[in-house]
């Protein structure tokens, strides 16, 4: 009995420590995203390109994306700055772990399972802003398809920082009904080297 006490008792204290360390890094990451209307022009363009390919008239689709190249400027120029301003962040509040559950402070315990998100934001500035000036010349419909899915993998690093991969993936797959693999494979070649060369770090 004691012993069932002692280990619902260091349970209940690991929960507390996780649940704080988890507070501390929302905070952290909302304090530099509240700058910026980041997640308000994400779901701006999702409805937009939902309603661009929805229409079968190329005349009539050609004023919507050019509503949206508009937002995708703000998007990119708003999202380089937030890249630049989170860089500033200590090194020891900016590692990432990459354990597959969520441990208390296992970034500060263990910094050599973890990654540096100063880094994958600013691969993920550089992503969005290639996808978004098309330096590919990509069609509208493949444009839109890869700067979604650069947007989702910025999404899916931003809640791996504040929570776990586990739980990232897992919204990434309730909101976006993508999983994490199939937006690594659909972003641009060279976020996708960059990207998985920062985790690996």
């Amino acid at each position: 009995m004691e012993m069932l006490v002692l280990v619902m008792m260091i349970g209940l204290g690991a929960f507390w420590l996780k649940s704080r360390d988890q507070a501390r890094r929302v905070a952290l990451l909302g304090r530099h995203l509240m700058q910026f209307q980041i997640e308000k022009l994400m779901e701006n363009l999702t409805q937009g390109y939902l309603r661009a390919l929805g229409e079968s008239d190329p005349e009539r689709q050609a004023p919507i994306w050019a509503m949206l190249n508009a937002q995708e400027r703000d998007l990119v120029e708003q999202f380089s700055r937030f890249a630049t301003a989170f860089a500033t962040v200590g090194e020891a509040d900016a590692r990432v772990s990459t354990l597959p559950v969520a441990l208390p402070y296992a970034s500060q315990l263990l910094p050599k399972a973890t990654f540096d998100m100063r880094q994958a934001l600013a691969v993920h500035a550089r992503g969005i802003a290639e996808a978004g000036e098309n330096s590919r010349g990509l069609t509208p419909r493949d444009k839109a398809y890869t700067l979604s899915a650069e947007l989702f993998l910025m999404q899916h690093t931003c809640h791996w920082y504040c929570r776990s991969r586990a739980v990232a993936s897992a919204r990434l797959l309730a909101r976006h009904q993508t999983s994490y693999a199939q937006v690594l494979a659909a972003v641009a070649p060279s976020t996708r080297q960059a990207y998985e060369a920062v985790i690996a770090a």
